[in-house]
């Protein structure tokens, strides 16, 4: 069961959302229903699943239905029509104390307006939330000083928020809807008010804090370098609907339509498309039952120059290079030990292709994809500079 369900969910704002719901089912267009009707079109039938522990991006220009939506999805906003599931709880038929429960139980959110009370601490402006569930002084403390210590504001507790950056600002908010443990983290804009480089060091400890928290995470954004950065899905919104639903290479190498592809069209490619998007066979041969000939024949028959050297298990010994080989042939020896190279490039598979530029240009053998120690696959020149031009990569046989 998914952690969050969404179907159908529609938000009309206006007198007559009857008439527009009847408009929105003939197909009618965002504006041909506000000037009609006067209404205006919010959310249109959304429909989607968040899986648990997933990060969930929802991204579209200003005016797309973004934020409406994230504001359903704990009924902040009730929806005109369509429903939304928690756990297998429909919200729309919990009563307000149920919903008061989980809102402060299951779910928290993160807004762009940092929304700190200047005249509280930074450890009382985090367990404010815990008081107003009528917690105890020393638990509730004590959870906010944990939630703190998570997102690195362990000695800040005592300061006020006018003596913190932009940054340590936000974190004090992450940390606040950190401090009950809801399950659910709903950030809308979160780091759209930060200046850019303190805004990546907000992505860089939103995921470090992923790894150990393994929150279910809807983020709102109208960045698209930040919904590729840190989504594991995500949606991108026009006029109230969902357009299109993907993992970043979908989207990317994937556009639904017009719309999208002019979403996509200036993303810097290399930042994330990763090594297994375009890894290939890797070329071996096992040290303990094939030696010099087989080498040479498998080089030849692949027309490479060097061949990867492994154990049965597969783990990476080395490379050997066809001179070396042909030489061990000539003066007839049927070990491959003496001529295996082990000083071998490596990459991993969750790699992005930025951060082995470099390798590939100073590099004159194919990067090794090697996980715990084991020989995956290779990358070559050519498969990597295909991906980054938008053209198709076909990932033929990969060893495992």
């Amino acid at each position: 069961m998914a952690k969050l369900e969404v179907d159908g969910l529609t938000k009309v704002f206006g007198k007559k959302p009857k008439k527009a719901l009847e408009l929105l089912e003939k197909n009618k267009s965002k504006d041909d229903i506000l000037q009609e009707t006067g209404n205006t079109v919010g959310v249109n039938r959304a429909s989607f699943s968040v899986e648990d522990g997933e990060i969930f991006v929802i991204m579209g220009l200003s005016g797309s239905g973004k934020s409406t939506l994230v504001r359903l999805l704990n009924r902040l906003i009730d929806p005109t029509v369509g429903n939304v599931w928690v756990d297998g709880e429909n919200l729309a038929e919990m009563n307000d104390k149920h919903l008061r429960d989980t809102r402060r139980k299951k779910m928290s959110m993160v807004f762009q307006k940092f929304g700190l009370f200047p005249f509280r601490t930074v450890l009382s402006n985090v367990e404010y939330g815990l008081e107003v569930q009528g917690e105890e002084k020393e638990s509730r403390q004590e959870k906010a000083l944990e939630a703190l210590e998570l997102v690195g504001l362990k000695g800040y507790e005592n300061m006020y928020p006018d003596e913190l950056s932009g940054g340590m600002q936000q974190r004090v908010g992450l940390a606040r809807a950190l401090a009950n443990d809801p399950d659910i983290l709903l950030m809308d804009e979160a780091f759209s008010a930060l200046d850019p480089l303190i805004r990546k060091d907000m992505q860089d400890e939103l995921l470090d804090l992923q790894t150990k928290m393994k929150k279910t995470i809807v983020f709102i954004t109208h960045d698209l370098d930040e919904a590729l950065r840190i989504g594991d899905r995500i949606t991108i919104m026009k006029d109230g609907a969902i357009v299109q639903i993907g993992t970043p290479e979908e989207i990317l190498m994937e556009p639904e339509n017009e719309y999208v592809e002019k979403f996509v069209e200036d993303v810097d490619r290399s930042k994330v498309f990763t090594v297994e998007h375009v890894m290939t066979r890797a070329e071996s041969v096992n040290v303990e039952k094939e030696g010099p000939r087989v080498a040479l024949k498998r080089m030849k028959e692949a027309n490479i120059s060097s061949i990867y050297v492994t154990d049965r298990e597969r783990n990476l010994l080395g490379i050997v290079h066809a001179s070396d080989v042909s030489r061990l042939v000539t003066e007839n020896k049927d070990q491959l030990q003496e001529v295996i190279q082990e000083n071998v490039p490596t990459t991993a598979k969750d790699t992005v292709l930025r951060d082995i530029m470099n390798l590939l240009t100073y590099q004159n053998v194919p990067l090794a994809v090697v996980e715990d120690g084991k020989l995956k696959g290779a990358v070559v020149r050519g498969t990597v500079i295909a991906a980054l031009s938008g053209s198709e990569v076909e990932n033929v046989g990969l060893s495992s």
